[in-house]
């Protein structure tokens, strides 16, 4: 099983098992090394450089982001 089709599955559950489940692989991460960590982040980077790279993300500027933000606490 793939991660996309992974998610789809996780995306099926009921809103307090998809909590239940999402709560478990945040706890499962609290047992990882610093070096593990790290690892994790540069994968991360690598993917949404290739991401933006291939146009299927785009940059938001910060001021944006943040203004979106305000506007739904409003």
């Amino acid at each position: 099983m793939t991660i996309d089709e992974l998610k789809a599955e996780a995306l099926r559950l009921k809103p307090e098992e998809r909590a239940e489940l999402a709560s478990e692989l945040l706890f499962s991460l609290d047992n990882l090394s610093e070096s593990e960590i790290e690892k994790l982040w540069l994968e991360e980077a690598v993917r949404r450089e290739a991401e933006l790279d291939s146009g299927t993300a785009r940059a938001v500027p910060a001021d944006e982001v943040f203004a979106a933000a305000r506007a739904r606490l409003r």
